[in-house]
């Protein structure tokens, strides 16, 4: 591929096109600090370039999903997620759990579950099993024990990643909210918390970061589907 296949300049952004080659997954727009009309722009020309598979916009202002949904009328808009796609989804390999720890937390929930659509692996939602209520974890623990990459979602003192990576060895990446009162500085306490786990086998990314979860965990679990 030559550098004008590479990139193309839209003036405001030079697009990477030569990610999906690279890596498997095309560039994604993230939309915080763009303008609605630039959006469009990315997604339409990722989207050109990339035909045969969905591409992904993040952190959409409502301005923006609007334009989207005028213009692209063909995009799929997850309003909880703040976020669209574009395109048809790949074929599923593997099973990604993303687990939640309350409603609070379900914009950065839908964010990681959409992304891992995205990225080629089966989604599985469990809501609301925050250690508030232990028992609603312990009861849905068949529906992410036998996943092959689990995405676990909390805020406030950021302890659910633990309680799961106690009850199951299955590769887990923990994603602190802002979710909290005062002390929780921000979705800061729930970070140090997830960071600090005793629980072997946990990661961890970036405070309210459902996207690069997403795209972690569906890695894992497409390497896993591709298994004999």
């Amino acid at each position: 591929m030559n550098h004008d296949d590479a990139t193309a300049d839209l003036g405001f952004a030079r697009l990477d096109l030569d990610r999906a080659r690279r890596t498997g997954d095309p560039e994604v727009v993230y939309g915080e600090g763009k303008t609605p009309e630039q959006v469009v722009e990315i997604l339409t020309t990722l989207h050109a370039r990339h035909p045969e598979r969905a591409v992904l916009a993040t952190r959409l202002s409502a301005e923006a999903r609007g334009l989207l949904a005028e213009r692209l009328p063909q995009a799929a808009i997850d309003d909880v997620a703040r976020a669209a796609s574009l395109g048809p989804h790949p074929t599923a390999r593997g099973t990604v759990a993303v687990i939640a720890a309350g409603t609070s937390d379900a914009p950065v929930a839908a964010e990681a579950a959409l992304t891992a659509r995205v990225h080629g692996a089966g989604v599985r939602r469990i809501d609301d099993v925050g250690v508030a209520g232990l028992h609603r974890l312990l009861e849905a623990r068949d529906r992410f024990a036998d996943a092959d990459c689990l995405v676990v979602v909390a805020g406030m003192e950021g302890a659910l990643p633990s309680v799961v990576g106690g009850l199951t060895g299955v590769p887990l990446v923990a994603v602190p909210t802002s979710i909290g009162y005062g002390a929780s500085f921000g979705g800061l306490a729930a970070l140090l918390g997830m960071l600090n786990s005793c629980a072997p086998g946990v990661v961890v990314v970036n405070i309210d970061n459902g996207y690069g979860a997403g795209v972690f965990a569906a890695r894992v679990a497409r390497n896993a589907g591709q298994r004999p």
